[in-house]
């Protein structure tokens, strides 16, 4: 499907999006990306269970007559990961796919022309390149190309990675589940807060009914805990809601009655995680600021710095301003499954900075959607609606 074949448009508006997305997508395919079309109905779980939050409650989801839950593809990332899944002789082969193609998502305050409930997204996906910097590079240096190409003059570029920051809590010393936690709630600025707030002993662990339950279950091991759960559920006739199993509940009050026996993090290693994420600035600049840091954490934080420093050197030498680009610490975009590098170009509207385009590295999408292989992985999408509105406003 084309952008000519979707609905609700004037045969001058459709040709417009069209004679403005052509050339984006032929700049993906000279640089050796292969155009794809993937299906637009897709299983509704992938997207509920990968996407996070923000995609979750905008997605259309509905249940087909056999029984079986789907959705109208939000993004176009997770069905280009399916079709290399399903159509790859090898999935841990390099592959690169480009598409020109429409997405759906609920707008809960209503739509208006920069929210849409439908539009055209024109993307890249690529999977299993062999150096992460460089390809982070091209595919971020062919979107910028891409929206300068269609005339766009006036934008700005977040900066995030979230694999300096999980780097970073890896030379910490804590409990594993702390730091999946924290990765966890990255994205939700107020309870990472709250949640490094209590692990560092700066905020009182709330008291619940199930505090004599938690003393029970300090020292039981996991088999334990799933039969003392089973036996106070049978005991007081309570029974299971929320779509959570025993061995669920267990294991979260195992964690739980695990945490009270833990000495809270030092105020040098709180202090560590606050001052990355802290950090704002030019990709230079940001970098100065984490070679302060890199002296406190671990090597696998020092790696990580390399590669950011090697990707935006590469990102120089394919012609871009990087000096006018702003790396923040706390910038993960609203995507879940990314795992590093994260940018964002942004245009002004009268309601503030709105997205025009973005994407990043999430190595662990395929795993998470059966492939057998580990697969490297890296894209970036523009919302081609809101570039033919910036367009429209930068004359």
């Amino acid at each position: 499907m084309t952008s000519n074949d979707i609905p609700g448009r004037s045969p001058v508006e459709r040709a417009r999006l069209e004679a403005q997305n052509q050339p984006m997508l032929a700049l993906l395919v000279e640089a050796g990306f292969a155009q794809i079309e993937p299906d637009i109905l897709q299983p509704a779980d992938l997207f509920l269970d990968r996407s996070g939050e923000d995609i979750r409650t905008r997605t259309f989801v509905f249940t087909d007559p056999g029984g079986r839950e789907l959705c109208l593809r939000p993004d176009l990332t997770v069905p280009t990961c399916r079709y290399h899944l399903e159509t790859a002789t090898d999935v841990a082969a390099e592959a690169r796919y480009c598409y020109c193609g429409p997405v759906f998502r609920h707008q809960p305050l209503g739509a208006d022309p920069m929210h849409p409930r439908e539009f055209v997204q024109v993307g890249m996906e690529w999977f299993g390149d062999t150096d992460a910097p460089a390809a982070e590079a091209q595919v971020f240096a062919l979107v910028v190309r891409a929206l300068e190409a269609a005339g766009l003059s006036r934008y700005r570029v977040k900066l995030g990675d979230l694999g300096l920051f999980t780097s970073l809590l890896d030379s910490i010393d804590m409990p594993q589940r702390w730091r999946q936690r924290l990765n966890h709630q990255f994205w939700r600025p107020r309870a990472f807060r709250e949640l490094l707030d209590t692990l560092a002993g700066r905020r009182p662990r709330a008291r619940s009914e199930t505090e004599d339950l938690l003393s029970r279950l300090s020292h039981a091991s996991e088999e334990r805990t799933v039969a003392l759960i089973e036996e106070v559920l049978e005991l007081e006739g309570i029974p299971l809601v929320g779509g959570r199993s025993i061995a669920e509940i267990a294991r979260r009050l195992h964690e739980r009655a695990r945490d009270r026996e833990e000495k809270p993090l030092p105020a040098e290693a709180v202090a560590l995680i606050e001052s990355y994420l802290d950090i704002t600035g030019s990709p230079d600049e940001a970098a100065a600021a984490m070679r302060d840091i890199a002296t406190q954490a671990g090597a696998r934080f020092t790696e990580a710095l390399q590669r950011f420093e090697q990707r935006f050197a590469h990102t120089r030498k394919a012609g871009l301003d990087i000096d006018t680009q702003r790396f923040s610490g706390v910038f993960g975009r609203h995507l879940e499954y990314y795992s590093g590098f994260v940018f964002q170009v942004e245009v002004e509207s009268p309601t503030g900075w709105i997205p025009l385009a973005g994407g990043g590295r999430y190595d662990g999408l395929l795993s998470a959607l059966g492939s057998p292989k580990q697969v490297p992985a890296v894209g970036s999408a523009i919302h081609t609606q809101r570039l033919t509105i910036a367009l429209e406003a930068q004359g």
